[in-house]
């Protein structure tokens, strides 16, 4: 990709050595939630906390989960997450989620988080993971969920 930014890697897993990644554009649709980084959003060494995004990118796939399934889900599994760059305290963070299959009772969405710094333009995709979800009654047993449209 001529011209592309590499921004800082990560380690890859199976060789331990640091794997640039490029900077890509964000999706074109609406992110399910967009949250400013703060102060209160961090670890005891002012980092932003990881469960702190991933709680984000739950609530996002879950708001998805619901509208499809029209009733209340839950998570069951989260595949894939590994945290690219970080956020900092005042980072706009924006999370994508994106519904890519469904089961009987399950449903599949794909998430993504970016951050972009409050004085520029550019977004960078910090993590990406897929959320598993069942959709259950008011007696908490699984029920059917709609196919894709």
């Amino acid at each position: 990709m001529e011209g592309a930014h590499i921004g800082p890697g990560r380690i890859d897993p199976v060789h331990g050595a640091l794997m640039p990644v490029r900077d890509e554009t964000p999706p074109l649709h609406q992110p399910a939630v967009r949250v400013i980084a703060m102060p209160a959003d961090t670890n005891p060494y002012g980092d932003i906390f990881g469960g702190w995004l991933m709680s984000l990118m739950d609530s996002a796939a879950g708001s998805i989960a619901a509208r499809h399934s029209k009733g209340r889900a839950v998570t069951i599994a989260v595949d894939g997450m590994a945290f690219l760059r970080p956020v900092v305290v005042g980072d706009e963070v924006s999370v994508f989620a994106q519904l890519t299959a469904v089961g009987t009772t399950s449903m599949k969405i794909a998430v993504e988080a970016w951050r972009r710094t409050r004085h520029d333009d550019r977004s960078y995709r910090v993590t990406q993971a897929v959320f598993t979800f069942v959709a259950i009654g008011e007696d908490r047993q699984p029920r059917s969920v709609p196919p894709l449209p």
